[in-house]
């Protein structure tokens, strides 16, 4: 499934202008998915759709994917039925999140309304909910699922219960979605405003490593900012990240000469297939630049977690060959090369047998 990235805007709080030009700028980076807040109305029902259709139509003339995030009182409010979906078909929204669950027979009823929205579910619930729709043979083509974002700090979703969760929307080919947090963003739908991501490990890191930690995991494919508005930076760095390939940033060391950089920076790596617990090993460029000269250097310490080396001359048929460094060791026919930043070192648990992996030097970032 094509991987995405979304932003979220909140017109009962922002100001339009504001959003149109937040969604605009968006489009142009190749976002492509719109989360957008109807859980309360502040204004009676026409002024209440004159506002969400204008933005709503904004949108998907952008190419927005529209999702409008909705609870049971928002009906009572608008005097609207789940057994009739027209109002939200005519504000132009793709589909609308249910913020709260029913029956199981409810959402398959819903999931074939006629106006063809798509129904997204509450990924966050590590309980059967989904297996019980489609045991009432749901339109599964219109069902997605989407976990929720927590404001409040310490509230975030630990990641062993995160990837339960998901893996129950995954086995069954769901589309998926999990949110991710702007340092530089204030705006959400609640007066409590942390950060907006799912994680709680995601809180305070860097919008671009949430996202490549989302999309390494394997079980989302639409990554969300949940708060608004992201930096134009933000912005940026989200939208140049590899969706498919996990990216490494590297601290390069001082003395790291230009053989070493064109190994990192000009090839698709792979860890060889028979592992070790030692190195992730990436082989191939050993053969590749086999003639290229690689005099020994920063190659008497001991190397760390997370330290990139490559084989030096004096490492006879393994010179040039790439390592990323897993249990502390030390040999001196290796240089050091650079260093992962600490705070995605956890990234390395995602570089399984033959997985593919790049570089990027971190300064460019």
């Amino acid at each position: 499934m094509k991987r995405e990235l979304g932003i979220s805007i909140y017109p009962d709080y922002s100001d339009p202008a504001k959003d149109r030009a937040y969604v605009k700028k968006a489009a142009d980076l190749g976002f492509t998915r719109l989360f957008m807040s109807m859980l309360e109305v502040q204004e009676g029902k026409e002024e209440t759709a004159k506002k969400f259709k204008s933005i709503i139509g904004y949108a998907r003339d952008l190419g927005f994917e529209v999702i409008l995030d909705i609870n049971p009182g928002i009906f009572k409010q608008l005097g609207i039925s789940y057994d009739d979906l027209g109002f939200f078909a005519k504000l132009g929204a793709s589909g609308i999140r249910l913020d709260e669950g029913f029956d199981g027979l409810k959402e398959s009823l819903i999931s074939y309304n006629p106006y063809d929205l798509n129904i997204e579910l509450n990924m966050s619930n590590n309980v059967a909910y989904l297996d019980n729709i489609l045991s009432y043979q749901a339109n599964q083509p219109y069902i997605y699922g989407c976990h929720n974002f927590y404001p409040q700090s310490g509230t975030g979703l630990p990641y062993d219960f995160f990837v339960k969760c998901s893996e129950r929307f995954k086995k069954h080919g769901i589309k998926t979605s999990a949110f991710v947090t702007s340092q530089d963003a204030a705006g959400g739908p609640w007066n409590v405003n942390d950060g907006l991501p799912t994680l709680e490990m995601h809180r305070h890191l860097p919008i671009d490593l949430q996202a490549r930690h989302l999309f390494a995991t394997g079980l989302i494919d639409t990554v969300i900012i949940g708060n608004a508005y992201a930096s134009d930076e933000e912005l940026e760095r989200l939208a140049a990240i590899d969706r498919y390939c996990i990216t490494l940033n590297v601290k390069y060391v001082p003395e790291v000469n230009p053989i070493e950089v064109k190994i990192l920076e000009d090839n698709l790596h792979f860890r060889r297939g028979d592992i070790t617990d030692n190195a992730i090993r990436s082989t191939q460029v050993r053969v590749k630049y086999a003639d290229e000269p690689n005099v020994p250097h920063d190659n008497e310490q001991q190397f760390e977690r997370g330290d990139i080396v490559v084989g030096n001359d004096e490492f006879g048929r393994y010179k040039n060959e790439l390592q990323i460094i897993l249990q502390p060791q030390m040999d001196s026919r290796k240089n050091l090369v650079g260093k992962i930043p600490q705070d995605e070192l956890f990234m390395l648990d995602y570089i399984e047998p033959w997985s593919k992996f790049k570089f990027k030097n971190a300064e460019n970032q």
